[in-house]
């Protein structure tokens, strides 16, 4: 993540998580498909949660298995101050402030996850992620990627951004958190789904696939 990008989500990170349902058209659709597919048998998986924020998705993860061993990444300390409010003394949570791309990790997890920040790499770095991820799933593990994609064309995708402007602004959000959120979005590199099911194949995912879209929000499924 880029130094200016860091300091606009550092900047709302308190209200970050209230905006987000407003700034999500599908909000419950979306998360509740990325919840639904993760699935795992253990009864304590360990979860890495990537550009994990204040760990709302973490805290999905955490209301599914209680028991999980939750590991929050993220760029911005303001965000994982606010997530360590959310999770309070619970010792199955650590947290690393870091930029996941470059973080050298040790573990294997059984289920990787990420929201809406993967999208902000570039095209190589998004591909030499999804390897970096697979490398460290165990086997059987999954990743699940909820993010944005851009449209199949440039008509879908201006398309989709329209949509989303005119869904935002009767939300009932405050034009200047509207505004800082059209500037964030100046920031976006999204990747098309055909190019990250490509990517996804070729990091050696068995298993690829998009259980969830509406207009460019999207949730990958990915088993190892």
């Amino acid at each position: 993540m880029n130094d200016l990008l860091k300091s606009q989500f550092d900047a709302v990170a308190q209200s970050y998580d209230l905006q987000r349902r407003q700034l999500i058209p599908c909000f419950d659709d979306f998360y509740g498909a990325a919840v639904s597919w993760m699935n795992t048998e253990i009864d304590t998986p360990r979860i890495l949660d990537l550009g994990a924020g204040k760990g709302l998705f973490s805290s999905f993860a955490k209301q599914r298995y209680p028991n999980a061993k939750l590991t929050l990444v993220d760029t911005s300390e303001e965000m994982l101050k606010v997530a360590r409010q959310r999770f309070g003394n619970d010792p199955n949570v650590q947290y690393i402030a870091a930029d996941y791309c470059n973080y050298p990790f040790t573990e294997q997890y059984d289920i990787i996850l990420s929201s809406l920040s993967i999208h902000h790499l570039t095209h190589p770095d998004k591909s030499t992620l999804f390897q970096k991820i697979f490398n460290h799933l165990t086997s059987g593990g999954i990743f699940i990627n909820a993010d944005q994609a851009a449209g199949s064309s440039s008509y879908f995708d201006n398309r989709y951004k329209e949509q989303w402007e005119e869904d935002v602004l009767k939300s009932g959000l405050a034009e200047q958190a509207i505004e800082a959120s059209i500037l964030r979005r100046k920031q976006d590199i999204n990747a098309t789904v055909e190019d990250q099911l490509k990517w996804l194949r070729a990091a050696g995912f068995a298993e690829v696939n998009v259980v969830y879209s509406y207009n460019e929000f999207t949730v990958f499924f990915n088993l190892k």
